[in-house]
């Protein structure tokens, strides 16, 4: 590494614990590899040759990285509200509070959490249809622990060293098995009966653990399956069809008995037939040591994916670590960077399938919920019909085929529920997804730099990007996915790729060491009393991102109209939270590219005024509270070229108005408005100092309760850097 590169390499991981040190950790081979310059001649996704794709195991996003500096953290300033009127950090059991807890090393066996309840029942129950409150309740207190970059160096200098996603979202909410079974298809629910506006039962798709856990081993005499087999096309299948070559990286003997394979619920996969593509590329036994002789002798797939064993799988309690899994991690890279010709021209995606019941602060984007009255939570310019689960069974226990052969020998009778007792905020009829979020690292030569990637996700967009790269057509992948989910493009320079210097990765080797030395600590359990949350300060570089998005409020009489309007380039959901009903389900609100949609919240009345609070990607946020509905309004519109933000204050009433508006990001210049009785006053906010994020407060000069708050970051259309104020007031 040049004098040059390692100054550029400090600078990039300024506030990186321990960089300079590190640069000597890694072996000469990956240190070489790293330095690998992409493949670039025609400067866009077609230089892509090769995607690789390693799918973990139960981990979720504010676990891993909600301390970590420049990604939405522990220190969001906008967490959702609760109905104790606390705020998403602060969550109950039913007696006591829990807020996010470090697993500290040094004092807990933090290698070796505690594995949490994950299945469809407890992940909807702790949701609460968008609710939260009581995620230890369903999920244990052992939910709220979470890591540093001591506990996890590898996960850490990894996310650094390339691109990591802060919103990217399992697809269910619920366990392995389902999340998988999208990952490799496109869907949960057979797709035929989505488009015909039919919402699945447990018979054509898959809520919890079933179709994927196999007797039997390959090739003699094959695997023993559960449940029907699904009959529509696996990835793996339309890349077939198209001619663009694929394989498995698995041991079908030791993929945690199938769990791994989300395709063994499929037709194609249970019936193929030796010397069949399917069979020879998605069924035989390809190793680690194939992967690394494919990569080196340039016969590497266009499409491949990487299946962990059990150890590996980095899973809690699995039995398996961060540390087990980082070296699996590790061993994958190795093959993969072997050969610098391939590696200039591969991606890798490294993701996991849900967060076990880890906890995660984000609201998951979601259709709307019911309520329990039947009507719908929020409104979608996608037609919803079929996105949902139809619990046919409801709360009644049935038998659990997990345990048929121990059935059999007469042993106890296992039962399985779909729906908790105590979850009655709906009906029987749940909304898929999305789920909470999960580590998304995006590994590549056109992705290398210590990125973060905000763009909404989740397990189809890497399905919509082997689309976009190989000209196919997933038919599973629904149109409110296409919609609201990335392609995951925009986490790729793929025009000047080459400036960026990778920072190094630490050893992973000595695992084993670490677990055992894990093991003679105490359990991480959470402290009696919640401790302060803690996140780094400081930024990260974030890429351009296709939002532009608006919300208006419109007074009535005694109500309140909300105004979402979409001008961006990808459909978003927008969760509205009302402060003064904080026992309903929030609504929530699809609204596709170019498009806009409307609701009203009341009747109000003057002395209970009205509190909402309105969500979006990337820290889009906006509050509207008063009592006064004749009151001025205030729109926000952007000069996108300039990264200017225009407020327009509009007084309809018949005398003047002050007003003040406060700015975070430059608290000591507050400006005071004075708006004409019928007239309309604009004025502008530069935010360019500031990587283009805004955080106004809009008040009476005196007195009132009137308050409109907008947050968010401008799109320019250029890349910029993460909020600078993220973790500031924690």
């Amino acid at each position: 590494m040049s004098e040059i590169d390692r100054r550029k390499f400090l600078k990039m991981s300024a506030g990186v614990a321990g960089a300079g040190a590190a640069l000597n950790l890694v072996p000469p081979l990956i240190r070489k590899a790293l330095a690998v310059k992409a493949y670039n001649p025609t400067k866009t996704i077609r230089d892509v040759q090769h995607v690789v794709i390693l799918m973990q195991e139960n981990r979720s996003f504010d676990h891993y990285f909600g301390a970590m500096r420049g990604v939405r953290g522990f220190g969001d300033r906008f967490p959702i509200p609760l109905e104790s009127g606390k705020r998403a950090f602060v969550q109950s059991d039913g007696k006591r509070e829990y807020s996010p807890y470090r697993a500290d090393k040094k004092t807990v066996n933090a290698a070796l959490v505690n594995g949490t309840p994950h299945d469809f029942p407890d992940t909807q129950a702790a949701w609460n249809q968008g609710k939260y409150g009581f995620w230890p309740m369903f999920k244990t207190p052992y939910s709220m622990a979470y890591y540093t970059r001591e506990e996890i160096p590898f996960q850490y200098a990894l996310a650094e060293a390339f691109t990591i996603s802060d919103a990217y979202h399992c697809s269910i909410a619920t366990g392995t098995d389902p999340n998988r079974i999208v990952f490799w298809s496109g869907a949960n629910a057979d797709p035929e009966k989505r488009a015909a506006g039919i919402n699945c039962t447990d018979t054509d798709s898959e809520p919890v653990n079933l179709r994927c856990w196999v007797e039997g081993k390959m090739p003699d005499p094959g695997y023993t399956y559960r449940g029907n087999a699904f009959k529509w096309e696996t990835i793996p299948d339309v890349l077939q069809k198209a001619g663009v070559s694929w394989r498995i990286y698995q041991d079908p003997n030791d993929n945690w008995t199938g769990a791994m394979h989300g395709c063994l619920a499929f037709e194609s996969f249970r019936t193929a037939e030796p010397g069949s593509p399917v069979y020879e590329n998605g069924m035989k036994h390809w190793s680690i040591s194939d992967l690394t002789e494919h990569v080196k002798n340039n016969t590497l797939p266009q499409v491949s994916w990487v299946l962990p064993s059990q150890s590996n799988s980095e899973h809690p309690s699995g039995p398996s670590s961060p540390n087990r899994g980082g070296d699996f991690t590790h061993q994958v890279l190795t093959a993969i960077t072997s050969n610098p010709e391939v590696w200039s021209k591969t991606v890798f995606f490294l993701t996991f399938d849900e967060n076990d019941g880890l906890f995660d602060h984000l609201p998951a984007p979601a259709v709307p919920s019911y309520n329990a009255d039947g009507s719908l939570a929020g409104k979608s310019t996608i037609d919803l019909a079929g996105m949902y689960f139809n619990n046919d069974k409801g709360t009644t226990e049935f038998p659990n085929p997990f345990y048929e052969a121990s059935m059999k020998k007469g042993g106890p009778v296992r039962t399985r529920i779909y729906q908790d007792k105590r979850d009655t905020i709906t009906g029987n009829i749940r909304p898929w997804g999305m789920g909470p979020r999960v580590p998304m690292y995006i590994i590549s030569p056109w992705s290398k730099g210590g990125w973060v990637n905000s763009e909404v996700a989740d397990h189809t967009s890497v399905g919509q990007f082997l689309e976009k790269r190989f000209n196919v057509v997933i038919p599973a992948i629904s149109p409110w996915h296409r919609s609201v989910c990335s392609d995951l493009t925009s986490a790729f320079d793929f025009v000047t790729p080459n400036d960026p210097v990778f920072p190094p990765l630490p050893e992973t080797a000595d695992y084993v060491r670490i677990e055992e030395a894990s093991r003679l600590l105490p359990k991480a359990t959470a402290p009696e009393s919640p401790g302060p949350l803690f996140q780094e300060r400081g930024t990260r570089y974030s890429r351009a991102l296709p939002y532009h998005l608006h919300t208006h409020a419109k007074p009535g009489s005694h109500k309140m109209a909300l105004f979402f309007e979409n001008k961006g380039a990808a459909g978003v959901v927008f969760h509205v939270y009302d402060l003064k009903h904080l026992d309903r389900i929030p609504r929530r609100y699809t609204v596709e590219a170019g498009k806009s949609l409307s609701d009203e919240w009341g009747p109000f009345s003057e002395s209970d005024g009205y509190d909402l609070e309105v969500f979006g990607p990337n820290g889009y946020f906006r509050r509207f509270s008063g009592n006064n509905l004749s009151a001025p309004e205030v729109e926000a519109s952007y000069d996108l070229s300039k990264g200017i933000l225009r407020l327009d204050f509009q007084n309809s009433g018949k005398s003047t108005v002050e007003m003040i508006v406060s700015d975070s990001y430059e608290p000591s210049k507050p400006l005071n408005v004075t708006i004409p009785a019928g007239k309309k006053v604009a004025r502008e906010w530069a935010c360019g100092s500031h990587g283009n994020w805004y955080d106004l407060t809009v008040r009476f000069k005196t007195g009132g309760t009137y308050q409109r708050r907008l947050a968010g970051r401008i799109e320019t259309g250029k890349h910029s850097i993460s909020d600078p104020a993220m973790a500031t007031e924690i």
